[in-house]
């Protein structure tokens, strides 16, 4: 339709009719002129597709010469079967979109408003083994990894290791390495002892509801893993671990319910934390809450530390030392639902 009508085609669309069936509509600036195709039906329009996309291109325009998008406004888009382009603002602020529009030069008999009552906002999955940032505002950032996603009651959020943030703190995705998104949520509990105290490592995070919770482990280029359960496994079951520094590393489970005193880079006493279980995977800083998960999909549990890197022979399966907090262990905690998938 697009070649036959050439400069007067104003687009094509699917239209459903009052009978509930659909239709093909195509629409030109000359209907006079067009010819009878079977199957479409051929609509007057007063602008062409040409003339609506760069009417449209106006709009972009005022960007790439750094105005800013005023308060309310929220969309702009060619919509064929108006004919126009649609400004999307929030209620009240047509007056700002009116401002936006003549900013631009724009015709305003090519323009229609569309009020919306929502404000469009930038949606992620969150998925288990992916980095979390937080900014305490002391002019650092620091990286942590999702554990497993879990509800309580309808509220939606991620297990992961209680180093990783205090209550209240704000989480953000990490797009790239340091390089923060969109806010995820809040921490809702955490607790990690300090300096000579004694304690587990665990908490959680509230997620936002504008996001969904994905039941799965990301699997960096191995093929992410679905979460069946929380079935414990067994000292000697093979597992694999995932985080933001270091990815996807696999090992087996050395030994349960290990008390590890923890360090920091001066040497002094770091928290002395209980209950972990210790494995052979590699894990480095930043995959810190990062899940632990059976090939069969039982999620295990969340890093909480370890030692040594996974560079060299360490890197290879079974030649790292971590050690996680269980998962049951933080679910029984926080009386928290782990997401899982048939």
């Amino acid at each position: 339709m697009q070649a036959q009508l050439g400069r007067n085609f104003a687009g094509a669309w699917v239209e459903r009719k009052a009978d509930g069936s659909f239709g093909f509509v195509a629409a030109s600036t000359s209907i006079k002129n067009a010819k009878a195709v079977a199957g479409v039906e051929t609509r007057q329009a007063r602008h062409s597709l040409a003339a609506l996309n760069s009417a449209k291109a106006q709009l972009d325009s005022l960007l790439a010469r750094s105005a800013k998008v005023p308060k309310g406004v929220y969309s702009w888009t060619v919509d064929l079967p108006s004919n126009s382009v649609v400004v999307g603002v929030a209620p009240g602020a047509e007056e700002a979109g009116v401002d936006f529009v003549a900013l631009s030069g724009l015709d305003a008999r090519v323009v229609r408003f569309e009020t919306l009552n929502e404000a469009p906002q930038r949606r992620i999955a969150v998925q288990g083994g992916r980095g979390m940032l937080r900014d305490p505002g002391d002019g650092y950032l620091y990286a942590c990894s999702v554990g497993f996603t879990v509800t309580k009651g309808s509220t939606p959020g991620y297990a992961t290791a209680g180093h990783c943030g205090t209550v209240g703190e704000i989480v953000y995705q990490e797009v790239s390495q340091w390089n923060p998104g969109v806010r995820v949520g809040t921490f809702s509990a955490s607790t990690m002892p300090s300096g000579s105290q004694t304690g587990p490592d665990r908490g959680w995070v509230k997620v936002d509801t504008t996001h969904t919770l994905s039941p799965s482990v990301y699997g960096y280029g191995n093929g992410d893993v679905t979460v069946r359960g929380s079935t414990e496994a067994a000292v000697g079951a093979a597992l694999c671990r995932s985080g933001r520094t270091s990815g996807w590393h696999c090992g087996a489970i050395r030994s349960k319910n290990n008390t590890v005193s923890y360090v920091d880079d001066a040497g002094n006493p770091d928290g002395t934390v209980t209950g972990l279980t210790r494995t052979s995977a590699c894990a480095e800083g930043g995959d810190s809450g990062g899940s632990f998960i059976t090939g069969a999909g039982q999620a295990q549990g969340v890093l909480s530390g370890g030692s040594g890197s996974c560079s060299g022979s360490q890197g290879n399966n079974g030649g790292g030392n971590s050690y996680y907090t269980p998962i049951n262990s933080i679910l029984s905690a926080y009386a928290l639902t782990l997401r899982t998938s048939p």
